[in-house]
């Protein structure tokens, strides 16, 4: 790294937010603020959505994952663009058209405030620890370059500063500036992604190409693996896929809030289902990336051979040390501007419209919304700084540990929603019940049950951490099994009822 790499990085630092605030405008209400007053064309939310879900996450831990195996991860990216589909026709108009803040009002109208409070608080923990994960995954190539310099900084020094960065343009322009910041950081890190392509097509020898089809490092579809025990075996990568994504772009407010912004329904969808088409290939080109550096590295391995902190140093590694001075500044820029990817606006909007009217018993003004919104903003940007610290140790990509984490909970709050569209008779306390079984069955689950890993067969009851041929259950199931849970104990309590309960139309 040279003088002009750090110039342009702090320049794209310093400006980035303050172009999303010039962008933005001033916020002259609570709904301006929370969702855009409706503004946003399909395309930037298309790129926001793309942004916010993948970020610093694909750049840097994508091509670990085809490093150390092979393109079968883009088979989740098939079930995404699935899930996106159902969600885009089943609950998008529900929330669009009945002009609601966040999601989980929905809840709220179905089944009473108790489930919508419910519901926004399980959001809040879980978006707390997932993108803790994110924001410790944008520290990565920082202390990378640090260390360069022989500035030894802690994980929790950086992720303090890029936290301030991250609040500074989020206080001052609502969702409209986090928008229009996820769209243009999305295609800078591409873009970026584009030209390692082209430096490492110029380091790799000839017939690299065939010498990675032969190793099976471009296999896309597997069919032999255990479905329990593989998370990229095709079943469980497909249909486990596609129900990740419907709770994560249908009950997860961080999505909801950017397909809100929109101008109307149709709009939404577009938004969403294109954002589907562009996941897929931005996988398919960090995947490619990750197989070209297994060919420059001859495969070895990331942390014994290489002597890399975490196995997802190794693209950030490479940035750094290979490419020529201007061009690595370019693409670090637009990693951790992936940092910017800020949830702390659907943090806050969902805090202040589902929970925190709810504790005080006060419908708020306008006036009183949008402060309140500001400072939750900077509450939940503090506790993102503390909980991105929390994830230092992980051993596995942090692209798996983060989707992991979304296990307890998205189940539950898919299948409430679909409780309410499917049972009838459902009622509220029905809805509690099933949403709280369902997380700590989960939690029994990811955290006792363990398969043989090679067959995917089940060996039994154990809490402690997996190791050697023992496997927790594959990550792409968490979500679809916390549906079914939620929607069984939910119509069952729901049959002792003999009237029906209304439902939001």
């Amino acid at each position: 790294m040279r003088a002009l790499d750090l110039v342009i990085i702090a320049a794209f630092l310093i400006g980035m937010p303050l172009l999303g605030i010039l962008i933005a405008g001033r916020q002259k209400s609570a709904n301006d603020y929370f969702v855009g007053d409706g503004k946003i064309k399909w395309w930037v939310a298309c790129l926001s959505v793309v942004s916010a879900e993948t970020s610093t996450l694909t750049v840097l831990s994508v091509p670990t994952v085809a490093y150390l195996g092979m393109f079968t991860y883009l088979q989740l990216a098939i079930g995404y663009i699935i899930g996106r589909i159902v969600v885009a026709f089943v609950l998008l108009p529900r929330y669009v058209a009945g002009n609601m803040t966040t999601a989980y009002n929905f809840l709220g109208k179905r089944f009473g405030p108790g489930l919508q409070g419910t519901a926004s608080v399980t959001f809040l923990i879980t978006r707390l620890l997932a993108d803790g994960v994110r924001l410790f995954a944008t520290a990565i190539p920082i202390k990378v370059v640090l260390s360069a310099y022989g500035v030894d900084a802690a994980y929790w020094q950086i992720v303090a500063v890029l936290g301030v960065a991250m609040v500074v343009y989020t206080f001052f322009g609502g969702v409209r500036a986090v928008v229009w910041v996820d769209a243009i950081q999305m295609l800078w890190y591409v873009v970026g992604g584009l030209a390692v392509i082209v430096v490492l097509s110029g380091k790799l020898p000839d017939g690299w190409l065939g010498a990675a089809v032969d190793a099976g490092k471009t296999q896309l579809l597997d069919f032999s693996s255990g479905p329990l025990s593989n998370p990229y075996a095709f079943l469980t990568a497909v249909l486990g896929g596609a129900v990740l994504s419907m709770a994560s772009h249908g009950a997860d407010q961080l999505i909801v809030q950017r397909l809100m912004a929109c101008n109307d329904v149709r709009q939404s969808q577009k938004a969403l289902i294109a954002s589907g088409v562009v996941v897929f290939l931005q996988f398919g080109l960090f995947l490619f990336i990750g197989t070209m550096l297994w060919s420059f590295y001859k495969g070895l391995d990331p942390v014994g051979d290489l002597g890399l902190t975490t196995n997802d140093e190794l693209f950030a590694s490479f940035i750094v040390t290979e490419l020529p001075s201007g061009l690595s500044g370019f693409v670090i820029a637009g990693i951790l501007a992936a940092a910017l990817s800020s949830s702390l606006g659907a943090l806050a909007s969902s805090t202040v419209t589902d929970v925190y009217q709810r504790v005080t018993k006060r419908e708020l003004s306008d006036a009183e919304l949008l402060k309140q919104g500001r400072i939750w903003t900077v509450v939940w940007a503090g506790a993102l700084v503390v909980f991105a610290s929390m994830f230092t140790t992980t051993k596995n990509p942090i692209v798996e540990t983060a989707l992991a984490i979304t296990g307890y909970t998205y189940g539950a709050l898919l299948g409430a929603f679909l409780l309410g569209l499917l049972v009838k008779k459902a009622r509220q306390a029905d809805a509690i019940v099933a949403f709280v079984s369902t997380v700590a069955v989960m939690a029994f689950v990811i955290l006792g049950l363990k398969f043989d890993k090679a067959t995917g067969g089940f060996v039994g009851v154990d809490f402690s951490k997996a190791s050697g041929d023992s496997v927790a259950l594959a990550f792409p199931w968490y979500t679809p099994l916390g549906v079914v849970i939620t929607l069984v104990v939910g119509g069952l309590l729901s049959l002792r009822h003999r009237d029906r309960e209304s439902v939001v139309s």
